[in-house]
């Protein structure tokens, strides 16, 4: 069955550059221990010389807080891991990390990600070893990367997966609705099934849907033998459906259980919203068949004076006072947003402009997205898209901010 673990206490930080810490006799006794999420530069101390910027022969002092998020640092935590852990898969799963993180788990190389905005996962099932097990993750904040407060260090959640050999791949639902009306709804539900057994094994995948009043409305259990990796593709037909809209923002449940020889091997559940979406050139934007206009915002990702380590109550607390005020809409200005920020806009009837990148190739500050792009930037569009798109929030993406190449009509505008 599946296990998550949420990696927030024990952690051990400390700011410089420290690469022997990778390894896993390093002593980091001294060292400061921090709750994750966990953002190092809020506690300041604030100056005028922290990342200084530079337009047009002006400086600007400032810009990105005046707070000491430049710079590298590093984390360690020491997980223990039961008996038989190697009969089993591992993953770990961060929602983001201010910036240009590797990981390595006892003294070895995982991988790295250089976006501070990006969700990322790594299997891990041949790292780990049973009993204690060291995680450190390097940090590296470049300067002059950002035109607003980006934060620094592990400043959302972590979480240790553990599966079974035959589970749910990572991100491996996707649900849609391709047919609503008040009377009745068709959801169409993708699932992707891993087997890491090593030969071919007969899978059988139960889908059930809750409604929002906890009641089961569909199921439907489909079988297949699969190799490696399997899609099963399942279409349920619900009756009179209670729609998602910002007044009534009403959510289902969708819980998949993945069984080998009549065996549990994995559940998962998915919350998702039954709704319509329709863009009119002439008309503007429908919900539900409904026209709505949008009274929204642009969100940047800190929460103010509590900085950039993800709250889910002072998330929600920013919701309600946009809600008190009309508004109705959030652009996420101009990145990913925490996983927590649309939970929040799907429960309380936000619609959300999805956002990837605040530049692409052609700088607007030296060292911000432009040096990833060619790298990296259909790595990061495919997580944001495949971690965000069952959330019935989201209702549009958004590829870039205010992005230079749309004025270039050779290279730009395709």
């Amino acid at each position: 069955m599946r296990e998550v673990k949420i990696l927030r206490y024990g952690w051990k930080f400390q700011k410089g550059n420290f690469p022997e810490a990778v390894n896993t006799e390093f002593d980091d006794s001294q060292w400061e221990e921090v709750r994750v999420p966990h953002d190092w530069a809020i506690k300041g101390p604030f100056s005028p010389d922290n990342d200084v910027q530079e337009w047009s022969g002006y400086k600007f002092i400032g810009m990105t807080g005046g707070l000491p998020h430049t710079g590298k640092g590093f984390y360690r935590l020491r997980i223990n891991l039961p008996d038989g852990i190697k009969t089993k898969r591992v993953r770990i799963e961060f929602d983001g990390v201010m910036s240009h993180s590797k990981v390595y788990l006892n003294g070895r190389y995982v991988g790295e990600r250089p976006y501070g905005y990006s969700s990322f996962a790594f299997d891990i099932t041949d790292f780990v070893t049973e009993g204690e097990n060291i995680l450190a993750v390097s940090v590296d904040n470049k300067p002059d990367s950002s035109r607003w407060y980006p934060g620094a260090g592990i400043y959302r959640n972590v979480r240790l997966v553990i599966t079974e050999q035959v589970s749910i791949s990572h991100w491996g639902i996707y649900i849609t609705t391709p047919f609503v009306s008040p009377s009745e709804a068709n959801v169409h539900i993708q699932t992707t099934i891993e087997n890491h057994i090593g030969k071919e094994v007969a899978v059988e995948l139960e889908t059930r849907i809750v409604s929002p009043e906890g009641k089961d409305v569909a199921s439907k259990i489909s079988k297949k033998d699969i190799g490696k990796k399997e899609l099963f593709e399942d279409e349920l037909s619900i009756k009179s459906p209670s729609l998602w809209s910002i007044e009534s923002p009403s959510l289902y449940r969708a819980i998949s259980t993945v069984k080998v020889n009549g065996k549990v091997m994995d559940v998962y559940e998915t919350p998702f919203g039954i709704r319509s979406l329709r863009f009119d050139a002439e008309k503007g934007f429908f919900l539900n068949d409904k026209s709505v206009k949008f009274q929204g915002v642009c969100l940047h990702h800190d929460l103010g004076p509590i900085g950039a380590a993800v709250n889910r109550a002072a998330l929600k607390r920013q919701l309600s006072i946009m809600k008190e005020m009309g508004a109705n809409a959030i652009r996420t200005s101009h990145n990913p947003p925490a996983p927590e920020l649309l939970a929040l806009a799907d429960e309380m009837g936000f619609l959300v402009i999805d956002e990837a990148f605040d530049a692409w190739k052609i700088p607007k500050r030296p060292n911000d997205y432009n040096t990833l792009f060619d790298q990296w930037a259909e790595k990061d569009l495919r997580a944001m898209i495949r971690r965000d798109r069952n959330h019935p929030c989201v209702i549009m993406w958004s590829i870039g901010n205010e992005i230079p190449e749309q004025q270039d009509k050779e290279n730009g505008v395709r």
